[in-house]
């Protein structure tokens, strides 16, 4: 847990703490004059890079409870600071705290007001902690924090009345339900008894909750009391229910034990303080200039954050690599010592084979010369599928011959009487050129298809759209070409048209023959 600074500030004095490892050190008063904020300067010169916390304690505290039309986002946010700028106009410490709506009419925002209305009070401190340049994390309301006390009390009466002695006297705030609606401060002499005090303040202040309508007849207001074990039995002396109150007391070192803390004094200050430490809630009232400064020191510790953790990445990446290199070089040992015998053992057991014919590398060229003409040398097959597919689609079509052959680029045949190439035999087969055999890529192959139509006799328009969309339905298909080299009707205008039609004429089916090129 990080090290702070906690402030208790009252109209005559400032409490400076210090919050080291869960534990609060002990009080160091400075009196509100020049002599105590000089002296206070010189104390923070000791602590200016630890985060501070400011608990103001005020008799000038205002509490004001108003309806606000339900409006949201910006909208509300505008109507808020124009109320509050409204109500506290001459001071900047002003909170304002939504409390859910109001159960009649249109269902208005409850919203409770506050400000401490004597800012003079305050703002001398802040001055001084900005000067000295100490980070001011937040500015709290001794009232608003009693709502923090509360829940991790686990008090949950409807009408609750707390009651508390610290450095700035009585502090006594109303919850109804587990909403904050009044608080006020009340001052005690030294001497003053604390059970004559507590019975008095409790009786004033029961009667202005029932003039102010925050309770009604016959409701019960639970009075919690915190306060010294000493002091216990002078307050049950003192402290009587009644029919419209009831009164619990809690000292503070069983209060300070439910809520895990170090025991407190005779005060609640460090009770606050504490709570304060271990949960941080956000600002009550604005920082100012101290608060821009803790903003800057969150950045700063936001980038020692970020650099240790890149360099404790790195650390970690540094040893990962290093356990490699390690490893890495232990193996690369081993295989090297292995390695003899590994030689050893594979000259023995070739020693013991017959001679072979050709070498490993010759055997190994041959089988991937073999693999390559199994799968790029030229089939068939595939390109008879393509054909097939197409007849299917073409009813009129009837297939007469098919001849395929494979489209070379070798040298052409030699000629009878042609003399044999150097230093070949003239009785020896012709070569065969790999590009025959799909090396280094499959040989493109061509297939000569002859065949007639089966259409209405003498329909030659019909005969020419069944051939037309044989063909085209074949040059759809990647990587083909098709010629037509003999069409079933010879309509070239430089041909003499000749044939015999009608009843007499000899029944024929007309034949074409197309040449197909397929480049796989």
């Amino acid at each position: 847990m990080l090290s702070k600074q906690l402030f208790f500030l009252t109209s005559d004095q400032l409490c400076a703490y210090q919050w080291e490892r869960g534990r609060l050190s002990a009080c160091t008063p400075f009196p509100a004059d020049r002599t105590g904020m000089d002296a206070f300067a010189a104390y923070l010169a000791d602590f200016e890079d630890r985060p501070a916390y400011l608990l103001a304690d005020m008799i000038e505290e205002d509490f004001q409870r108003q309806l606000l039309p339900h409006v949201g986002g910006r909208a509300r946010r505008g109507l808020i600071a124009r109320r509050i700028n409204l109500l506290y106009r001459d001071t900047p410490f002003r909170h304002a705290l939504i409390q859910g709506r109001s159960s009649v009419g249109r269902r208005d925002d409850k919203v409770l007001f506050s400000a401490l209305t004597n800012p003079a009070l305050v703002q001398p401190w802040l001055n001084v902690i900005a000067h000295v340049g100490v980070p001011l994390a937040a500015v709290y309301s001794a009232s608003f924090l009693s709502m923090l006390l509360v829940r991790a009390l686990a008090l949950s009466q409807e009408h609750l009345l707390l009651i508390l002695r610290d450095s700035g006297g009585l502090r006594q705030t109303y919850f109804q339900g587990r909403h904050i609606k009044f608080s006020r401060l009340t001052a005690l002499a030294a001497d003053a008894e604390l059970a004559g005090a507590v019975a008095a303040e409790t009786e004033r202040m029961q009667q202005f909750l029932t003039s102010t309508r925050l309770t009604g007849r016959g409701d019960l207001l639970h009075t919690v009391v915190l306060a010294g074990r000493e002091d216990l039995p002078a307050l049950e002396t003192a402290c009587t229910d009644g029919p419209e109150v009831a009164f619990h007391f809690l000292d503070y070192a069983s209060a300070a034990q439910r809520l895990r803390l170090p025991a407190p004094e005779n005060v609640a200050d460090p009770l606050l303080l504490a709570l304060v430490a271990r949960h941080t809630p956000a600002s009550h009232y604005p920082t100012g200039e101290p608060g821009r400064l803790y903003r800057l020191w969150q950045a700063r510790m936001g980038l020692y954050s970020g650099a240790g953790a890149v360099l404790a990445a790195s650390l970690a990446w540094t040893a990962f690599n290093v356990w490699h290199m390690v490893d890495d070089t232990r193996t690369a040992k081993r295989l090297a010592a292995e390695a003899p015998q590994f030689e050893a053992r594979y000259r023995a057991v070739m020693a013991t084979m017959p001679q072979a014919i050709t070498r490993t590398a010759n055997m190994k060229a041959a089988v991937t010369i073999d693999e390559t003409v199994r799968t790029q040398g030229p089939h068939p097959l595939p390109f008879m599928a393509l054909v097939s597919a197409a007849l299917e689609r073409a009813p009129a079509v009837r297939l007469n011959a098919l001849d395929w052959q494979v489209a070379s680029a070798a040298p052409a045949a030699r000629a009878p009487g042609q003399p044999a190439p150097m230093g070949q035999a003239s009785d020896a087969p012709a070569p065969l050129y790999s590009a025959e055999l799909g090396l280094p890529s499959p040989a493109p192959q061509i297939l000569r298809v002859e065949g007639e139509i089966d259409v209405p006799e003498n329909d030659i328009r019909a005969v020419l759209a069944a051939m037309n969309a044989f063909a085209f339905d074949l040059a759809r298909s990647p990587h083909i070409a098709v010629d037509i080299e003999t069409p079933p009707v010879d309509v070239r205008s430089n041909v003499r048209l000749a044939g015999k039609t009608g009843l007499g004429a000899e029944p024929r089916k007309p034949t074409f023959a197309l040449r197909v090129a397929w480049k796989p």
